[in-house]
């Protein structure tokens, strides 16, 4: 719980944060490092990793091959580095809005796969992005998300799997959204990035859907602007844990800070882990 400071933070990191950058990706499924990633967060002291499932590491991420799962819970055992969430930036690409009938079935079928890998594992969460190229751009798109995830509701509650939604909607929309889908199965994964580059507030953005906040990534951007290192962009971090406080969130922080110096991964891991427990009132 937030609230009760001799209960430490869970924190993880955002997948590919431990490691340079691939082909110039700021944001993927690290197919050449994902190994070492696990040893990695172990000397940064954070808690777990969210995995990526996304295009880039089509054929290399162990999720989809075989004995890829093994060799995913050994490491995890190993390091004693979690996996507790995924991110489906694969629907970034392909996304379940503005595409045949044909085509958002096919990516159904490959969420609902998702939602089994990620009981096999033991994963609960799966944060599944519309922001970008998935936003949803237009009020009718709310109802194409809302059915498109109603037909998948039963296999996530099946398999205990809950779906983050991370939008850009504004705090009302977002709240009249979640208000059509279970409160059970679905919650609201908060960027403090995506926010606060918006220009959201987030004692609104709390009032809206603040009991609907189930996961949370420690991000900072300038409004308008691009990602930046925490403390230095618009993301009001005093309002956020005060809102975090008054809704009792008790659950993860995932870091998805702006990257730093290639080879410098580790240590600003560990940085950016003392900046969030500084944030939420912890003392070093």
């Amino acid at each position: 719980m937030i609230g009760d400071p001799t209960v430490p933070l869970w924190i993880g990191i955002m997948q590919g944060r431990l490691g340079p950058p691939e082909g110039g990706r700021f944001q993927s499924f690290p197919r050449l490092g994902w190994r070492r990633e696990f040893e990695r967060a172990a000397e940064a002291g954070l808690d777990g990793i969210e995995w990526i499932d996304d295009t880039y590491g089509e054929g290399e991420n162990p999720l989809w091959l075989p004995g890829g799962l093994d060799e995913l819970r050994a490491a995890s055992a190993r390091h004693g580095v979690a996996l507790h969430s995924i991110c489906a930036d694969w629907f970034m690409e392909h996304p379940l809005l503005r595409c045949s009938d044909a085509e958002r079935a096919v990516r159904l079928q490959r969420l609902a796969a998702l939602i089994g890998l990620a009981a096999q594992l033991g994963i609960g969460r799966i944060v599944l992005p519309f922001v970008d190229n998935s936003r949803m751009a237009d009020p009718s798109d709310a109802d194409g998300v809302v059915a498109a995830l109603s037909s998948v509701e039963p296999v996530a509650r099946t398999a205990r799997v809950e779906l983050h939604l991370e939008t850009d909607l504004d705090p009302r929309g977002f709240a009249a959204l979640m208000a059509r889908l279970p409160s059970d199965v679905f919650h609201v994964n908060y960027d403090s990035g995506n926010s606060s580059g918006i220009g959201y507030d987030p004692r609104e953005e709390f009032a809206a859907y603040g009991d609907r906040v189930g996961s949370v990534h420690i991000k900072d951007r300038v409004r308008g602007g691009t990602t930046v290192a925490l403390g230095t962009g618009s993301a009001d971090f005093v309002a956020l844990f005060d809102a975090l406080r008054t809704h009792r969130y008790a659950g993860e922080f995932i870091l998805q800070a702006a990257r730093g110096e290639p080879g410098d991964e580790v240590a600003l891991a560990r940085h950016n882990r003392a900046f969030t427990e500084a944030a939420a009132g912890r003392r070093p």
